[in-house]
């Protein structure tokens, strides 16, 4: 008889320090379809704080991610216009879902970590659970919160240490359990991190023969003056630069001098005999 399960999850990896920004990051990438999607979010303590003590059934959002579509995205009969639109989740329960075994409880919980779970049975009866969840590895994560936590890095081919347990209840109001799944084989291992099972990453997606890519470097604020440099990871032949003020050039590594202080949207289309790539990014370019 299958009532309630608790899921406790445990993760090490090698504990390289990189230093790791915690506010104001931007994500972009492009779809099949051709839109480009930006995500920008914060991670201010005060955001989380506030996500932590909402009431269930409160909107909100940790990390005030940002949503912008240069494009309409269709998935089925859903459309979802261009725009910019707030990220952010529906408080649903007050219960935690894992237990995190550290003094770093925190992990445990959104953003940092998030559940979700479907089952076809009423407590009393048997039935099928499917637990859905994903975690952010950290190199360190300290009892005091995620101020000065430093996410791991992870890359193709690196051997991470990963776990879990599944504790299955017949009766929610005892302390007996009915059963115990380990992944490792060791049943210490939400103790020792050395007897959890290594796990290689697998390999990313073979990336597009010609992929845009480009960096700058703002050389002069007081004269608005940008360099670009394209990173284009391929062979280009050909390069236009959208420099997202009406302006743009055909060179392959630019500089610019905006007559407006803004913020810009800056695009690089560049053509080979792979193809054509895009690269776009928003508000990346801010000059005062």
């Amino acid at each position: 008889m299958k009532r309630t399960v608790l899921a406790v999850f445990v993760a090490s990896l090698a504990a390289t320090v990189f230093a790791h920004p915690h506010f104001n990051k931007t994500i972009t990438a492009k779809l099949p379809s051709g839109a480009d999607v930006t995500i920008t979010y914060n991670t201010t303590p005060s955001n989380e704080m506030h996500a932590a003590n909402a009431k269930v059934g409160e909107f909100v959002t940790p990390r005030a991610p940002k949503l912008k579509l240069s494009a309409e995205v269709k998935s089925g009969a859903t459309a979802i216009p261009a725009g910019e639109y707030t990220i952010g989740v529906i408080k649903t329960s007050d219960k935690d879902w894992t237990m995190a075994w550290s003094a770093a409880s925190w992990i445990k919980n959104f953003p940092h970590a998030n559940a979700a779970t479907s089952f076809d049975f009423k407590p009393g009866e048997p039935g099928k659970l499917t637990l859905e969840f994903w975690i952010t590895p950290y190199d360190y994560a300290g009892p005091e919160g995620p101020q000065r936590a430093i996410e791991s890095v992870l890359r193709e081919n690196k051997i991470i240490g990963l776990g879990w347990i599944i504790i299955d209840y017949d009766d929610v109001t005892k302390r007996d359990r009915a059963g115990f799944w380990n992944l490792s084989k060791s049943p210490t291992a939400f103790g020792d991190a050395s007897a959890l099972p290594a796990f290689r990453l697998m390999p990313l997606e073979t990336p597009p023969a010609l992929q845009a890519q480009w960096s700058f470097q703002v050389l002069d604020m007081d004269r608005r003056l940008v360099a670009f440099k394209d990173e284009t990871i391929g062979t280009a032949t050909a390069w236009h630069w959208d420099f997202g003020d009406g302006t743009s050039s055909t060179e392959q590594n630019p500089s610019h001098a905006y007559r407006n202080t803004g913020n810009f949207v800056v695009v690089l289309d560049v053509e080979g005999p792979a193809g054509k790539s895009r690269r776009s990014k928003v508000w990346d370019v801010q000059v005062k």
